[in-house]
């Protein structure tokens, strides 16, 4: 048996690394083929070797982290004991056949011989030459040592599964301590944090203490520097007192050597001269009495009588301020031209965007819209991107200036404050004429209506409350006013009254323009006395006001409203009477047929025929009114609608006018804003001439 082993031992060790390779790091273990291949976690894949990759997977890993056991050291198979098995020499597969040839193989490799769970292997360097007889004699070998190497696939099986088992093991220990470590930098970097921010609290802190230590040091001083005057101060009244104490004991002992003295006379003298004195100082009372009364009388006198010339120079001075200020009023207001234009841009309103709540949707529904001048708010600029048809982007825009241009984020309040002026000159006798104008929905009427709280009371309320305040300002310089007011609408070219309790269409109602004023027959005039009658005449006017639904507007004005209040006035010092007037005017929305869907209904698109022709002939006036600057002679359409003919005297050159265009801030109305622009830049640069006042003399 030994003689077997020893004769067969080279070349079982040949043969066992003829069909055993080494791997490298990233080589897989080749097996032969009559061993079954061994797969990790049950994958079809074939094993690595244990002792190189795992161990320094995990040695590289912990050496990264700076944590974790020592890497783990290559297992040892036990030495192989016993005969040696007798193993049947196979070639490893491969593509291709091996060459044949008779002679021997000289295969020179270390062949090992250790003992592996009851397995013997053999290591060590030998050279091994295979030759017929030798293959021959490996047929013949025991079956107790075939025996022995059918067990080594299960030994190594078992092996591996040890392996890898305390591999997973140290994989997730591994794991475990990357996340601890990666919690623990998480903890140190929010410790830090927390470090430095209770540092700069505690310098805060330490900055504070530092002040209120020298502001208390401060109070010490002043307060030591306050007890050191108080002691001064009770010092020096301690001194007077001790003066004034023996001053008063000195008058007593004078006083008592007089009292001792007085005593000795006799009562007869002192009888007598009492009452020779008491006699003296009677008549020298009575004549200083008389003598006071006289001067008093006199001085009383002459105090009246400046005081009088006084309040006549007053009042003289006062009537000639008045007229100085009006005239300077006037010539500022002149300055500013008779006809000017204001932009006014609404807010978004929660109907625009059906998701109100989105903030990329509102933002997406908005044009871009942009106000350079942000100290003289005269300037808006309109943008906008397209796509050309070759694909390339086109980007447009639009500059324009007015007199002033309000920000959707601007109030009633602001926006009144801009024309306040011009309801002061309705009281120094001249004609104002406000209109608001723009497409539907851009907000002409809450300008002109205002809404129910006293922060969103539109033009019309607040210009009628600046007339009253002035009015009874004036009144402490002899001017006393009668007010009356009137409520018209032109719907589809007929003139309704708003404020009649009949219905409409039921009187023909006509304009007369006399002396450069202007009055509607068969029309209700009411004496206005106070502000609050009328707030409840314009909410009359308001239900009676035509309205209707369209696509653009929910309750789109259908007519042009027009309300009118009448100012007279008189000075009983001078006797002067002037009158004023002022109209404040709702135009109607400007819209198109298709955006509005007004075309499929006959009265809506009759409604909106007439609305488009007769701002159309707004628009005809005042461009003939801008060429008559240059022509003379050029004829003005005032007749061509009933609301020209109504504004004849606003849009002559006999008012004082202001134009509101109200615009919209959606992407949508882009188009109709460009149009309400570009009329408004037509309308600032025209010119109607110079405002007259219209006064009368009661002589």
């Amino acid at each position: 048996m030994s003689a077997s082993f020893t004769s067969s031992l080279p070349t079982m060790a040949s043969l066992k690394r003829g069909l055993i390779i080494e791997p490298d790091d990233d080589q897989e273990l080749i097996q032969p083929s009559k061993l079954p291949t061994i797969a990790e976690a049950g994958t079809g894949r074939p094993i690595r070797p244990l002792g190189q990759n795992i161990s320094a997977t995990n040695a590289s890993s912990t050496r990264r982290l700076g944590i974790g056991p020592p890497p783990l050291t290559k297992p040892r198979p036990p030495a192989l004991s016993g005969p040696p098995p007798s193993i049947t020499t196979r070639a490893p597969r491969a593509t291709s056949a091996p060459p044949k040839s008779s002679a021997p193989r000289s295969i020179s490799q270390p062949v090992s011989l250790t003992r592996s769970a009851g397995v013997r292997t053999v290591s060590g360097p030998q050279k091994i030459i295979f030759s017929g007889i030798a293959a021959h004699d490996f047929r013949f070998q025991t079956s107790h040592s075939q025996t022995q190497v059918r067990s080594i696939p299960s030994s190594r099986t078992a092996e591996d599964a040890r392996l890898a088992a305390e591999m997973d093991a140290e994989r997730t220990k591994v794991a475990a301590l990357q996340a601890e470590h990666l919690t623990r930098a998480h903890e140190l970097a929010t410790a830090r944090t927390q470090e430095t921010s209770q540092r700069r609290e505690l310098i805060s802190q330490n900055d504070e203490l530092e002040a209120l230590r020298k502001w208390h040091a401060r109070e010490l001083l002043e307060l030591e520097e306050d007890a050191r005057r108080h002691e001064d101060e009770l010092r020096d009244v301690s001194a007077d007192l001790a003066a004034t104490r023996e001053h008063l004991e000195r008058e007593r002992k004078a006083t008592e050597s007089l009292k001792e003295a007085l005593a000795q006379k006799s009562a007869t003298q002192i009888s007598l001269q009492s009452q020779n004195s008491a006699m003296h100082e009677q008549l020298a009372a009575l004549r200083a009495a008389n003598d006071g009364t006289a001067e008093t009388v006199s001085t009383l006198r002459l105090d009246l009588e400046a005081a009088r010339r006084r309040v006549d120079e007053l009042e003289v001075e006062a009537r000639e301020a008045e007229m100085v200020r009006r005239r300077l009023h006037n010539m500022v207001q002149e300055l500013k031209g008779n006809i000017r234009v204001f932009a006014r841009v609404r807010p978004l309103l929660s109907s625009d965007v059906p998701g109100a709540d989105d903030e990329k949707a509102r933002m997406a529904a908005l044009a871009n819209m942009a106000f350079p001048d942000s100290r003289d708010h005269r300037e808006i600029v309109l943008s906008s991107t397209s796509e050309s048809a070759t694909g390339q982007e086109r980007k447009e825009a639009w500059n324009f200036s007015f007199d002033r241009v309000f920000e959707p984020q601007c109030t009633q309040e602001e926006v009144f404050e801009e024309i306040s002026q011009l309801a002061q000159s309705c009281t120094d006798g001249y004609n104002v004429c406000i209109f608001a104008y723009g497409q539907t929905g851009s907000g002409k009427s809450f300008t002109m209506e205002g809404g129910s709280t006293k922060e969103t009371v539109g033009m019309i309320s607040r210009a009628v409350d600046q007339v009253f305040q002035v009015t009874e300002e004036l009144k402490r310089k002899g001017w006393e006013y009668t007010l009356e007011g009137q409520f018209l609408e032109i719907y589809n070219e007929t003139i309704n009254d708003l404020l009649g309790k009949g219905e409409f269409d039921k009187k023909k109602h006509e304009i007369k323009h006399e002396k450069g004023s202007t009055r509607v027959t068969d029309v209700v005039v009411q004496q206005l006395g106070s502000p609050a009658q009328v707030r409840s005449l314009l909410a009359v006017a308001n239900k009676r006001r035509t309205v209707a639904a369209t696509l653009m507007n929910e309750r789109s004005s259908r007519s042009h409203s027009v309300f009118t209040l009448r100012i007279c006035g008189t000075n009983t010092h001078t006797g002067q009477v002037c009158e004023g007037a002022l109209n404040l005017v709702d135009l109607a929305g400007s819209e198109r047929l298709n955006a509005s869907g007004a075309g499929k209904d006959k009265e809506r698109l009759r409604e909106t025929q007439n609305i488009n022709k007769s701002l159309s002939a707004l628009g005809d006036v005042i461009a003939a009114l801008g060429e008559k600057s240059e022509k003379s002679d050029k004829h003005i359409p005032y007749r061509n609608s009933k609301l020209t003919y109504l504004l004849q005297n606003s849009l002559s050159g006999n008012s004082k006018t202001l134009m509101f265009l109200n615009l919209s801030p959606l992407a949508a109305h882009l188009n109709e804003s460009l149009c309400s622009l570009r009329f408004a830049t037509k309308v600032n640069n025209t010119q109607i001439g110079t405002a007259k006042k219209q006064i009368k003399s009661t002589s």
